[in-house]
């Protein structure tokens, strides 16, 4: 099975959407948005830059772990991923999203 998108909204009324590997792993968070239509805009937006090798931005948190940032073509974040122990594991997490961002399928969570 291929990765996926899952399109959720909260008790506040704010839709935000993950997208998972095969293994149902989180490999990648939107921000919330206030209008569904703008969370599936916003996964329209990873399935066009998840490819892109230039569109993430490899991070470094404060406690020392490892994250990354994708970004669309106007430098706007469009998600962001998990933290990671080792560069190596974020380089690995961006070979994910990058397998797995074209995906079409979206579920309502």
């Amino acid at each position: 099975m291929a990765g996926w998108y899952e399109l959720s909204s909260n008790d506040k009324g704010t839709f935000s959407f993950v997208l998972k590997a095969d293994n149902g792993e989180v490999i990648l968070r939107s921000e919330q948005y206030d209008a569904q239509a703008s969370a599936e805009n916003g996964i329209k937006s990873v399935q066009t830059n998840s490819p892109q090798e230039a569109r993430y931005e490899r991070k470094d948190a404060s406690d020392g772990r490892f994250y990354f940032n994708l970004k669309a073509g106007n430098h706007q974040v469009i998600g962001t991923s998990q933290l990671y122990k080792d560069a190596a594991g974020r380089d690995n997490g961006i070979q994910s999203v990058q397998a797995h961002g074209p995906s079409t399928t979206v579920k309502k969570a």
